[in-house]
């Protein structure tokens, strides 16, 4: 479980590239269309969409002649349910630490 978190973690610890998925939450987006959003040159963008790619959390979309990105919310549901699942076994860990303290 933890090899594919670790990459997804990787990327989304990027202040910038956090604020690109936030912005392609509000709708699909070009590289140039970032750039003018957020400050940073579009050759950064690209990059960064690239990262994004890679791990899984956006996808290319060809809009005529240009590429547009869009956020894959399965991949952001899937991250949030590993993190509710290691959640839950952290508190079933806890509780069973809480009944042998208290019955000391």
């Amino acid at each position: 479980m933890t090899d594919t978190l670790v990459p997804v973690f990787a990327a989304l610890g990027d202040e910038t590239r956090w604020s690109i998925l936030a912005a392609l939450g509000e709708g699909d987006a070009s590289a140039s269309a970032l750039a003018g959003r957020l400050p940073v040159s579009r050759q950064a963008i690209a990059k960064h969409l690239a990262v994004l790619q890679e791990v899984g959390l956006v996808e290319p979309v060809r809009v005529g002649r240009e590429v547009q990105y869009r956020v894959l919310g399965s991949q952001l549901t899937a991250t949030a349910h590993r993190l509710d699942a290691l959640g839950t076994e952290w508190d079933r860990r806890l509780a069973a630490i809480k009944r042998i303290a208290e019955g000391l």
